[in-house]
């Protein structure tokens, strides 16, 4: 299996950065490639499988997204337009950095405090 997620390298919100960061170490030891993309914020979700699935909309996998905002995303199964879909994302994937162990290790000290502080609010976030 071939897990990959591209993040942003730039926060809209530090507080939700800094949770994801809190969750990088957990990902990569279970077998996640984790990117950053440089340029800045990336926001749409994107999901391909076996080049025969995809899914593209802006619907966030948690609770509060999935049960109680009205957000929206395609489900493809086996459409034309997959393989651009995949070829835009190993684009984007070029301009990105990867997440390593060293990397976590060097992270600044103010988000590890705030990612630890958000796992405890973060059913309220």
């Amino acid at each position: 299996m071939d897990v990959r997620l591209i993040l942003p390298g730039i926060p809209d919100k530090k507080m939700a950065f800094a949770l994801a960061k809190s969750h990088y170490s957990a990902l990569i030891k279970a077998g996640i490639k984790i990117y950053e993309y440089t340029p800045g914020f990336v926001h749409a979700k994107v999901f391909v499988c076996d080049d025969e699935k995809a899914v593209v909309g802006t619907i966030n996998l948690d609770y509060r997204s999935l049960y109680h905002h009205f957000e929206c995303a395609t489900y493809l199964y086996r459409t034309s337009c997959i393989p651009a879909i995949e070829e835009d994302y190993q684009q984007t994937l070029l301009q990105c950095s990867t997440v390593t162990p060293e990397t976590i290790k060097h992270e600044k000290l103010s988000y590890k405090i705030r990612g630890s502080i958000a796992k405890i609010i973060a059913p309220l976030m």
